[in-house]
């Protein structure tokens, strides 16, 4: 019964965070919203149990329908992330459309300084891409997909995969970096 309870009030504080929530979508993770002019739109039946984190007030996180997004997931967002429907997410994996952090160290330096102060990053000295997870992919557990990437309808992600290009539709896609392993077959769609 305490679980419970204790469960209905995480609900209850992360509902307020998000732009919309779809019927029937529960979230179990947690919200981190960072500016408040980002926005959250969460479609119907969705299971969130992982992070979802927008940057600036510019940012836009956008799940579709029936998506599932594991335990440990972080989705960190400073430009724009869209999940379509039917996306599962499995655990421990990364989504960021940014790299966080200059890559000039002069830049950098002053990072840790700035939050540490309650200070804001820059997040103009940053690169950002929009990521595009399209209708039917699965993201396997503990795979990282990086800034400017769209993965394809139904296409999978080996677990442990570091996507760094786009991923066509119906491809079965592994390692560090992620290469094609083999197409989909029609019979297997």
């Amino acid at each position: 019964m305490l679980r419970k309870f204790i469960e209905f009030i995480r609900q209850s504080r992360n509902r307020g965070k998000v732009s919309s929530l779809g019927v029937n979508s529960s979230l179990h993770g947690s919200i981190d919203k960072r500016a408040v002019n980002s926005r959250i739109d969460i479609g119907c039946d969705c299971l969130i149990q992982g992070v979802l984190v927008t940057e600036t007030n510019a940012s836009r996180i956008q799940i579709g329908d029936n998506v599932f997004i594991g335990a440990g997931v972080i989705i960190d967002c400073v430009d724009q992330i869209v999940i379509e429907e039917d996306v599962l997410i499995a655990h421990g994996c990364m989504v960021a459309d940014s790299d966080n952090h200059s890559v000039s160290y002069s830049v950098r330096k002053n990072d840790l300084r700035d939050w540490k102060s309650g200070g804001k990053h820059d997040w103009s000295t940053t690169v950002s891409k929009p990521i595009l997870i399209s209708k039917g992919a699965w993201i396997g557990a503990k795979s990282i997909v990086l800034k400017g990437v769209s993965i394809g309808e139904g296409a999978v992600v080996g677990a442990g995969s570091i996507v760094t290009k786009d991923v066509p539709p119906y491809t079965i896609v592994a390692g560090n970096p992620a290469r094609i392993i083999r197409e989909i077959q029609l019979n297997e769609r």
